[in-house]
């Protein structure tokens, strides 16, 4: 439980501090709180997704259509990626090499990132060994208020089958 305590801590001081940080110093932060949220992704913490989520997120996707703030999405990966872990699991994996932040400044602060980059999904069912499903491209644009970085808008594009050259 301490270290549980001392890693909130630490890490609320190091997003709430990053406000004031370099850009240089603020991409790592934004990384890892991006780390976090599709750790919560990948393992149905609705709880911790919901908590890097704006009020007002917006999910954009190709194949099926857009969600409109933080109830409905939630609520979508909960009841659906999540409804039946049992007999379905999808996991979520960026590829490393495709990955880029690009800060957001206004007169020389940073309010916001957007990271883009491609993913594969994993899907695992009723016991089978998990193979790769398919790929997208993606970009999610995180806006840093009040001293807490939130998702804000999510595109998830450009899904097909898995490819060996990830810069098609």
């Amino acid at each position: 439980m301490r270290t549980c305590i001392t890693f909130l801590l630490v890490l609320f001081t190091t997003i709430t501090s990053a406000a004031q940080l370099p850009g240089k110093y603020v991409t790592p932060v934004v990384l890892r709180l991006d780390s976090l949220f599709w750790q919560a992704y990948n393992t149905c913490d609705i709880d911790r997704f919901r908590g890097l989520l704006a009020d007002d997120v917006e999910f954009y996707h190709d194949k099926g259509g857009s969600l409109h703030g933080i109830d409905p999405l939630a609520n979508s990966i909960k009841n659906n990626l999540c409804g039946n872990r049992d007999k379905f699991k999808l996991r979520r994996e960026a590829v490393p090499a495709t990955i880029k932040v690009f800060l957001l400044e206004n007169n020389h602060e940073v309010y916001g990132a957007l990271i883009t980059g491609m993913h594969i999904f994993y899907v695992t069912e009723g016991g089978k060994p998990e193979y790769a499903d398919g790929k997208a491209r993606f970009e999610m644009l995180w806006l840093l208020k009040d001293g807490q970085w939130k998702v804000s808008r999510v595109f998830s594009y450009d899904h097909g089958p898995v490819l060996d050259n990830y810069g098609d």
